[in-house]
């Protein structure tokens, strides 16, 4: 790599690590080419990344960043597995870790927050951000289904005594 490349490739790692929710670091050791692209794709699928650089260029764009408390997780073959939403790439990253030992999770940040393995497994376990939205739209519209139900219940009573009403009168 010349000198323009790896000033291109800080650029490049500076805009991930500020614009990114999340970003976990695993050792990679030992993956087959097959295993990072099955990688890859998972992060992909949940709309995240997979970011493999060298260590010292990625130390260089952490340096001002948010989440500048990985730099020291930076050692050995390091991947970065990453996402806009806080909680995609722990998800992703932490389920290839479930199923494949070579892939050790590091840490991460969120945001300024730094990480450790067991920070990044609870943060997997949350729910994504289309869920929550799922979540808060249906409190939203529940109140306004019970008052509907409210309403209409008594002219639905009135309706029924007034039938029983009627088949009484007719017996």
């Amino acid at each position: 790599m010349d000198r323009a490349q790896k000033e291109q490739l800080v650029d490049e790692l500076g805009q991930i690590f500020e614009s990114s929710g999340v970003v976990v670091v695993s050792h990679y050791a030992g993956l087959t080419v097959a295993e990072m692209q099955d990688l890859r794709a998972r992060a992909r699928a949940a709309g995240g990344a997979v970011r493999v650089a060298k260590n010292r260029l990625a130390k260089i764009a952490l340096e001002g960043k948010p989440c500048a408390s990985i730099a020291e997780l930076l050692t050995g073959m390091t991947v970065l597995t990453f996402s806009e939403d806080p909680v995609a790439a722990a998800k992703v990253a932490q389920d290839y870790a479930k199923e494949n030992s070579k892939f050790e999770i590091l840490g991460g940040a969120m945001g300024e927050n730094a990480l450790d393995p067991a920070g990044v497994e609870s943060v997997s376990k949350m729910p994504s951000r289309e869920e929550l939205i799922a979540t808060i739209a249906g409190m939203i519209g529940a109140p306004a289904s019970n008052i509907a139900g409210a309403i209409g219940a008594p002219a639905s009573n009135i309706a029924s005594i007034l039938s029983t009403i009627e088949d009484k009168a007719a017996a």
